[in-house]
């Protein structure tokens, strides 16, 4: 059995980052105004979303200002959707070159904030991966799928070539996954049920779930026979678990093989808060 490694994703932000200035600093006045799959949200308005969240981890993050923060509790999902759709109302007067300026400067701030943070320790839960707490170097991932995702969104509305060669979208992949365990949790299967889900795709390759000690445990390879095999193109693993489709549209999109009960907790798995 070889249990999945940690994902380490620190010099990906900058390429990232690079990829969406040099998109952005090309656009039109119309091109900033196209809808995009973030319903309400323009292209514009989901670029203010990304600078919201360097400022915010510059703010919490690197300069520990806690002076406001949104306390965990069963609204806690409602509660960021409406902070972030403030953000985006109050700084849509930013013009688009500004907004270009400011997501440079604190985009590369934030790369510098993230190398500097000790990422085998453990920090704070992420939540959608359970409610201990976890190692820094995934909250980092996190973050990375964060901007990976969202500038996903921008070329869609563009209709310009995504990030999805192996290189960007194969950790988005990865982190992704590391929310299994806890999707999961509640379903009970003897010791040693494995669940093989196989991404197909430039950037995909298969992840093994396993029962192991009355939990399950996740795996890029395994000696046991599946009792269950999902196999999804790598669009829709990554529309599925950010909200994108709906479980009945994955569905529609994957294959299933052996005990398809058992497989069917995927199509509810979430890999974003909000």
């Amino acid at each position: 059995m070889q249990p999945v490694e940690p994902i380490i994703v620190v010099d990906l932000f900058e390429p990232l980052l690079d990829r969406l200035l040099l998109l952005l600093r090309q656009l039109s006045a119309v091109e900033w105004q196209r809808p995009t799959p973030c319903e309400g949200w323009s292209v514009k308005d989901i670029a203010l979303h990304l600078l919201g969240d360097e400022m915010g981890q510059l703010s919490r993050g690197r300069d520990k200002d806690t002076s406001y923060s949104l306390k965990p509790g069963p609204d806690l999902v409602s509660r960021i959707n409406e902070h972030n759709a403030l953000w985006v109302e109050a700084t849509r007067r930013i013009s688009t070159p500004l907004l270009c300026e400011l997501l440079d400067s604190t985009g590369h701030e934030v790369v510098k904030y993230f190398k500097s943070r000790p990422l085998m320790e453990m920090g704070g839960p992420v939540s959608w991966a359970g409610p201990e707490p976890a190692p820094i170097w995934l909250d980092v991932a996190r973050e990375y799928t964060e901007r990976w995702h969202h500038q996903q969104h921008i070329r869609e509305a563009l209709q310009q070539p995504g990030l999805t060669e192996a290189a960007f979208l194969t950790p988005v992949l990865d982190t992704f996954m590391r929310a299994l365990p806890y999707t999961f949790r509640a379903i009970e299967a003897p010791e040693h049920t494995v669940i093989q889900l196989s991404i197909t795709g430039e950037a995909g390759r298969s992840w093994f779930l396993m029962r192991n000690h009355s939990a399950w445990s996740l795996f890029t390879d395994t000696a046991f026979e599946p009792a269950a095999i999902i196999t999804i193109d790598q669009q829709t693993t990554w529309c599925l678990l950010t909200k994108g489709l709906t479980r009945e549209q994955a569905l529609a999109r994957a294959s299933t093989q052996g005990n398809t009960a058992l497989a069917l907790p995927f199509f509810s798995a979430v890999s974003i808060i909000a």
